[in-house]
């Protein structure tokens, strides 16, 4: 059975900040440091991504290599390439060893190492960015490009199952045979007409494996992207420096700068009761998206930007705090994670802000009719993330570590306990708050009844981090519009 217990979120976490950077850019553990002594070495980048990036250690294991939510998940990771334009599997995706001898007498596919194998699969894909052959270091230019948890369709899964039960069947039947071993090597040759969706290699003596056809793999690829919704993820043109990234910014002021969300909204054939939680749609469509969310645009999740909607007062000053991330409070209990280490901190160094200014034109007016300014881009500086950022993290680790977070009533501003609309008083942990400085953690949930975390026995809404929106309006103030 694996021994590498993950949860869902967690795999989403490590993958999610891998996404975009090459495989070099993520080898933490030293990995291509054997291929600077053996080039010719095999595998570089399923190692680097497991143990690197997952952060365990090669498993040769004939059994799936994560135990994920307690589903066991087997780990592929598969270079693609470009080809006349489009992206297509390199090569095929070697899934286990044929095990002949053992494969006859298994009865059923169900049970098969074949299935156990590929039934619940995690592909990494790279981009094997090169024309040319290149020996194991030249791996460390190559970008992790996506990666997809993979279950098979009932049609997928029927087919796979008559193509392992060819090779069975082919195997019993040269098992019949006086020297069955001297037949073996005409399993890979002999079946390559018969077989859909897989094929085997290399040919006998050397040991045969399952292998997923190269076509196939690109499907799953292909698949993984609609799925993910990355069609609707795209832009309306290609974007690939943050200066055409800006250039695409100048562009959409030039058009909308002036109008108000209503206008724009207009303009663009929205018909919506415009919101603060709505507005995303309107933005994402200004700069040529189809993602009712930012976030869904695949741009920003390859450049690592967060795109957020900044409005301002009529006289220039902030209104709201903005919500910045998920707070991941089992890495933050975990001791033996840095402050460098953690997702924490590489939400601070490594993405930018894109804000899309808006500005009331008078106090208190409707959503709608806040009027576009343009965007502004800005990475946190690094004297915040070595400060604020730091002192955030371990104020919280002290916390808990120390047993010393608690549940406290919450104050309304005249001194009296806040009250919930079911009649409760409302309390929340004792995480820092926006009075103790420009970064601070505040819990969200559908009302007080939704608090499904607990640390230190204290259960708690899921927490965020939030940034002043003071401190983000001062920092956009000495920045050009795009």
């Amino acid at each position: 059975m694996a021994s590498h217990k993950y949860t869902r979120k967690d795999i989403e976490r490590l993958l999610g900040d891998a996404v975009g950077k090459t495989l070099g850019e993520v080898d933490s553990k030293g990995v291509f440091l054997r291929a600077e002594k053996n080039p010719k070495i095999t595998g570089i980048a399923g190692d680097v991504i497991e143990q690197s990036v997952l952060g365990y250690p090669a498993n040769s294991d004939g059994d799936p290599d994560l135990d994920v939510d307690g589903t066991l998940v087997e780990l592929k990771t598969t270079g693609l390439r470009k080809k006349n334009g489009e992206i297509e599997a390199k090569e095929p995706m070697s899934i286990t060893a044929v095990r002949i001898g053992a494969i006859q007498k298994e009865e059923e596919f169900e049970k098969s190492h074949f299935w156990l194998k590929c039934r619940n699969l995690l592909i990494v894909f790279y981009l094997y960015d090169s024309k040319d052959t290149v020996d194991a270091l030249g791996y460390r230019d190559f970008p992790i490009m996506d990666y997809c948890f993979n279950e098979f369709s009932d049609e997928d899964k029927d087919t796979l199952r008559n193509d392992w039960t060819i090779v069975r069947d082919f195997l019993r039947e040269l098992d019949t045979l006086p020297r069955p071993e001297a037949e073996y090597p005409r399993l890979s040759s002999e079946l390559r007409d018969r077989l859909a969706l897989i094929d085997t290699a290399p040919k006998y003596p050397h040991p045969p494996r399952f292998r997923l056809k190269r076509t196939f793999v690109t499907t799953l690829y292909r698949n993984s992207q609609k799925r993910k919704g990355k069609k609707d993820g795209s832009l309306d043109e290609s974007i690939d420096s943050y200066a055409e990234l800006d250039a695409k910014c100048r562009s959409v002021r030039m058009r909308f700068g002036g109008m108000s969300l209503s206008q724009i909204a207009v303009e663009l054939g929205i018909s919506i009761k415009l919101a603060k939680n709505n507005s995303e749609q309107v933005i994402s469509r200004m700069i040529g998206g189809k993602a009712k969310k930012m976030s869904g645009i695949e741009l920003f999740q390859k450049f690592g930007i967060s795109c957020k909607t900044v409005v301002l007062t009529e006289k220039g000053g902030r209104t709201e705090d903005m919500k910045l991330f998920p707070l991941d409070l089992d890495e933050i209990q975990d001791a033996e994670v840095e402050f460098e280490d953690s997702s924490f901190f590489d939400y601070f160094w490594n993405h930018q802000l894109l804000a899309a200014v808006f500005q009331e034109p008078y106090d208190k007016c409707p959503y709608g009719e806040i009027v576009f300014r343009g965007f502004k881009r800005m990475a946190m500086p690094e004297s915040f993330i070595d400060g604020e950022a730091r002192q955030l993290f371990e104020s919280i680790r002290s916390l808990i570590l120390e047993d010393r977070l608690r549940d406290e009533i919450v104050y309304k501003k005249d001194g009296t306990p806040k009250i919930n609309p079911n009649g409760t008083v409302s309390t929340a942990p004792n995480f820092p708050k926006s009075k103790d400085g420009n970064l601070f953690i505040r819990g969200g949930g559908t009302d007080s009844l939704d608090k499904p975390v607990v640390v230190n026995g204290v259960h708690m809404y899921r927490q965020s981090v939030w940034c002043k929106g003071v401190y983000i309006v001062n920092q956009l103030e000495g920045k050009e519009y795009c």
